[in-house]
């Protein structure tokens, strides 16, 4: 990933509150955006920031955005700074004012309409998972692929790469601060399925959401492992459940993770937790959690890194914090520390505030879209791409493999 660029004149008058984007003369850059509901408000807020701290060689417009209630994506237009909306996804592509289509539906119309978007000739943002199932992504690896030949550009939103700290332990790792891997622990909790009376909404639906905790959190962790590890995992051992496997039926509309059930129940098809061990490409072991049923855990992501010269941790609930553990230090004052990731010198933060004012969830989504922008303008190849979304839906399926075997050692096909 491109480390942002150094502070001049006009991040500096970002920082005073006037806008990048008011400098004349920079090409539009049209986004028409499918989905408005959780992922579509945060995809919203990068598009709407990113012009504003930094100085992008385009310039991001929010053109329109698509749902299929047209009152409810009428609405969202307005609320969350859209120009236009419509209610069909091809009628948004076929958009001249549209240059980027970015897709934050349910996972089953991921593929349909990132490749239909890719044929069109449009760059394409899609939300994590890439789909739901390895013979999708493959078919939007290979567009994607076809499309790169003719200029375009297509990257897949595992925002969690973009957090200033877990750029840095990726840097670090890189520079060989921690050595050779040995260990990595990554687990990813929430706790909003506990109570067994949340209705049956499309997350735990197959034939939407592709698979359950596994895909919604498991997909955040397996990246951002193979992220920061800079290799890929070739194997895994898995366990999955479902401990509610019947839930009322949706009785209104749902909306991010709030929804109401009538009485009637129906079926949950997807898994509730996943618990699996795998192995990189070097050696390295892993361990992996991604549930739904962590009862008092909200949003818990935490991932070490252990290596031959040092470890490397990190907490989602203290995102503006890396802490460190250098092995090649004397014992008598050795230890982990605490790196404060808020200097102008890390990873994005040359545009935003001074030393010590921390940044949030929401900017991570800022950071995308500007780095999205950099690619397309430089005609480079975003990160991560749809082949590293590929992977990752390898990994998944192997996931599901080893588990309905028993907790079988399965290789990742390639």
């Amino acid at each position: 990933m491109a480390q942002p660029q150094q502070p001049d004149e006009a991040q500096a008058g970002a920082q005073a509150g006037a806008p990048a984007g008011a400098q004349a003369g920079r090409p539009p850059l049209g986004v028409g955006m499918v989905g408005y509901a959780f992922m579509g408000a945060a995809h919203s807020q990068g598009w709407r920031t990113a012009d504003r701290v930094f100085e992008l060689p385009l310039r991001p417009v929010l053109a329109a955005v698509c749902g299929r209630d047209a009152q409810a994506v009428g609405a969202a237009a307005d609320r969350l700074g859209w120009a236009a909306a419509e209610t069909d996804w091809r009628a948004l592509i076929a958009r001249d004012d549209v240059d980027l289509v970015d897709v934050c539906t349910p996972g089953d119309s991921h593929a349909e309409i990132a490749i239909a978007a890719l044929a069109a000739g449009k760059h394409v943002l899609c939300e994590k998972p890439l789909a739901n199932t390895v013979e999708e992504a493959e078919a939007m690896t290979e567009a994607a692929a076809a499309a790169a030949a003719r200029g375009q550009v297509a990257m897949v939103g595992f925002n969690y790469r973009r957090v200033p700290a877990t750029a840095l332990a990726r840097k670090m790792v890189a520079e060989g601060r921690i050595g050779a891997l040995r260990h990595v622990r990554v687990t990813y909790l929430q706790d909003w399925l506990v109570d067994r009376e949340f209705p049956l909404t499309w997350r735990l639906r197959k034939e939407t959401a592709g698979s359950g905790a596994l895909g919604d959190l498991g997909a955040h962790i397996v990246d951002l492992a193979q992220y920061l590890a800079g290799e890929p995992v070739v194997g895994v051992s898995a366990l999955t459940e479902t401990f509610v496997r019947e839930r009322p039926l949706l009785s209104g509309a749902s909306s991010g993770l709030s929804a109401a059930g009538g009485g009637e129940l129906g079926a949950v098809t997807v898994d509730d937790a996943a618990l699996f061990t795998g192995r990189f490409a070097s050696g390295a072991l892993a361990s992996f959690e991604a549930t739904r049923f962590a009862t008092g855990r909200k949003n818990s992501l935490r991932i070490e890194l252990n290596g031959e010269k040092g470890s490397l941790a990190f907490d989602l609930e203290r995102l503006n914090e890396l802490s460190y553990h250098d092995g090649t230090e004397p014992t008598a004052h050795a230890g982990f520390r605490r790196i404060l990731v808020t200097e102008p010198d890390h990873p994005y933060l040359e545009a935003w505030w001074p030393p010590g004012h921390g940044l949030g969830y929401e900017h991570t989504f800022v950071h995308q879209a500007r780095d999205l922008v950099h690619a397309i303008a430089d005609g480079g190849q975003p990160l991560p791409s749809f082949a590293d979304g590929l992977q990752v839906q390898r990994v998944l399926a192997a996931v599901e493999e080893s588990a309905e075997k028993n907790s079988v050692f399965t290789p990742i096909a390639s």
